[in-house]
């Protein structure tokens, strides 16, 4: 079993609008991922949601989002996960982005890294179109990335990891 944790993020940073991001230290989701029997991919559990995700694979943000990973990787493997919800749902700091990510980190680890961050980007912009209806890279990327993201195109998807100020503090 593998366990990832992703940020929140901020997103939409002043006339950024979809494609200036950071991320935060905290507070955050962690997805433990862990092999099934059955191919594909499974949600086991959520917890902290008050029942109101997807248990659905298609229809959650990780679900949606290692499934495209294992597209990506045309394999027949099963993953089951289960979701701790550290992030509000619906507070806009990326909760939907953080499960994604969380959720590719944690199964490329298990796998092996056989994919890089590219590949674990677009994927879980995929989760995001289970989420929100499009992928969007504003919040995935932060939180797949740290810091600072300027996102230039969404597809391809081409984002910019950019310089923090030193001692720059969001309230």
């Amino acid at each position: 079993m593998i366990a990832a944790y992703a940020p929140a993020t901020v997103s939409n940073v002043a006339c950024g609008f979809d494609v200036l991001g950071f991320a935060l230290d905290e507070p955050g989701d962690v997805v433990l991922a862990e092999p099934a029997d059955t191919p594909g991919v499974t949600v086991r559990d959520i917890v902290g949601d008050q029942g109101r995700l997807p248990r659905e694979a298609a229809r959650n943000t990780a679900g949606a989002a290692v499934a495209a990973l294992l597209a990506r990787l045309q394999t027949t493997r099963g993953v089951a996960l289960t979701i701790h919800k550290g992030l509000p749902l619906e507070s806009g700091i990326g909760s939907s982005g953080a499960r994604a990510v969380a959720a590719v980190v944690a199964v490329n680890e298990l796998f092996g890294r056989p994919v890089g961050t590219d590949v674990l980007l677009a994927c879980a912009m995929a989760g995001e179109v289970a989420g929100c209806g499009a992928a969007h890279p504003d919040n995935v990327a932060p939180a797949l990335l740290g810091g600072f993201v300027l996102a230039r195109t969404v597809e391809p998807p081409d984002v910019v990891r950019l310089p923090v100020p030193e001692g720059l503090a969001c309230a």
